[in-house]
């Protein structure tokens, strides 16, 4: 098992495998999406792909440490357009499972397509994605990071974007997926920096958060999900009754994580209409 695995690497190393075709075969290996992600966080491989695949688009990436005000430093992967000038700035906020190679691609993405992205990993405060002994490791992580630490991480990760040479200052924005999601709609209400904020099949602050928020969110939801979809009807109706900008979106026959391009639940339409959707919110209130 082990030389298949170190075959496949070396084939994607080689040029041989697209991205993609290198995550599926690994996922076949180790079992799982969790397992592969865990291994390319473990093994420090996830940085050779992110090497080779920020080239590919043209775009710069690199791991970069900031502090919070209470001199917390965090981790993050940051992906900057290669064009000349500035840009409007993302936070790209990952699942429960920590940073992994999809949220870096992500991230990858958004520079791409003209934003300063910046990933954080919100478990450096556990000792990093990479240092968890696995995937249930990271995850059981992530449910212990009290909230206040969290909102604490992500807002010197929007300081860090703002004072960015690359960043057109004040221009600030937030997509998050399903943890992440949830942690983008609360810093919504918690940063009065922020400009707009995706939520990708998140859950809602409590109502009286809902009151406090500032910015446009753009909600982006799969029809089966419906612990989380099953409550949008209310949300929106918070929203809305606290005259606040919410606009958002369900995906006929998808299911949680339907953006994951790494994961069983992917659905490809729905991923590539909620990415147009996204793109055009964030562009329409970031300039």
């Amino acid at each position: 098992m082990a030389q298949t695995i170190e075959s496949t690497i070396d084939e994607y190393k080689g040029g041989a495998l697209s991205r993609r075709t290198f995550l599926t075969r690994l996922i076949t290996l180790t079992g799982s999406m969790a397992a592969t992600h865990w291994l390319l966080e473990s093994s420090g491989l996830a940085d050779v792909v992110s090497e080779r695949e920020s080239q590919a688009i043209q775009v710069t990436s690199e791991t970069v440490r900031y502090a919070t005000d209470k001199g917390v430093n965090v981790t993050g992967h940051l992906s900057v357009p290669g064009a000349t000038g500035k840009f409007p700035a993302v936070v790209v906020i990952h699942e429960n499972r920590g940073l992994n190679e999809h949220t870096r691609d992500v991230a990858r993405r958004f520079a791409a397509a003209g934003f300063v992205a910046l990933a954080p990993d919100l478990l450096s405060r556990k000792g990093g994605t990479g240092a968890m002994e696995s995937p249930d490791k990271a995850r059981e992580a992530i449910t212990s990071l009290p909230a206040e630490d969290t909102m604490a991480d992500l807002k010197a990760c929007l300081r860090f974007l703002d004072s960015h040479a690359k960043v057109n200052k004040g221009q600030l924005g937030s997509v998050g997926f399903c943890w992440g999601g949830a942690r983008s709609f609360l810093l919504a209400a918690e940063s009065p920096v922020l400009r707009a904020a995706v939520v990708f099949y998140g859950s809602a602050p409590e109502a009286e958060k809902i009151a406090q928020i500032r910015c446009p969110v753009l909600g982006l939801y799969g029809e089966t999900d419906e612990r989380i979809t099953s409550k949008v009807p209310t949300v929106a109706e918070q929203m809305e009754k606290a005259g606040k900008s919410f606009t958002h979106k369900i995906y006929a026959g998808a299911g949680h994580a339907f953006f994951n391009d790494t994961g069983e639940r992917y659905d490809a339409a729905a991923a590539r209409d909620s990415w147009t959707r996204a793109l055009k919110f964030l562009r329409g209130n970031l300039k």
